[in-house]
């Protein structure tokens, strides 16, 4: 059964990788193949140097909450149930402008309302789990 959330389209052509990536529990960032610079999202020109030159790198995982919303009602029909929930931006220790969105859970199965969100704090430490939602494959966050 489909949870009608809103997923990503990953099949695209700048991300396809990283979704990929994802599916096999990898945590890829895109990078220029000619000045090295990392980004995200995946895009097909380089922010630093213009290059359209690509290359993917594992990043190990490991992240800062950087920031944190809660979401309550009202919110789409797919999201109403699980509110308050939270969202975190996190940091990525390798590059800390790498920033990724998702959700800081309690266990690696756990659903994005499990956690506290008073008991969320900016600068805490993370690293990457993943789980799969319908047929995509998402990056969240527990805490290290």
């Amino acid at each position: 059964m489909e949870s009608g959330m809103l997923l990503p389209d990953i099949e695209g052509e700048d991300g396809a990788e990283f979704w990929a990536a994802a599916a096999r529990g990898e945590l890829l960032v895109q990078a220029c193949g000619h000045c090295g610079a990392w980004r995200f999202p995946p895009r097909p020109m380089c922010p630093e140097c213009r290059s359209l030159e690509i290359r993917w790198e594992r990043a190990s995982g490991n992240a800062t909450v950087w920031s944190y919303v809660v979401a309550h009602p009202p919110l789409l029909p797919a999201y109403a149930e699980l509110a308050p929930y939270n969202v975190i931006v996190v940091a990525l220790d390798e590059d800390p402008k790498i920033r990724m969105v998702g959700n800081l859970l309690a266990r690696p199965d756990g659903p994005i309302n499990e956690i506290d969100p008073a008991s969320i704090h900016i600068g805490e430490a993370v690293h990457v789990v993943f789980q799969t939602v319908d047929d995509v494959t998402l990056p969240r966050w527990m805490r290290t």
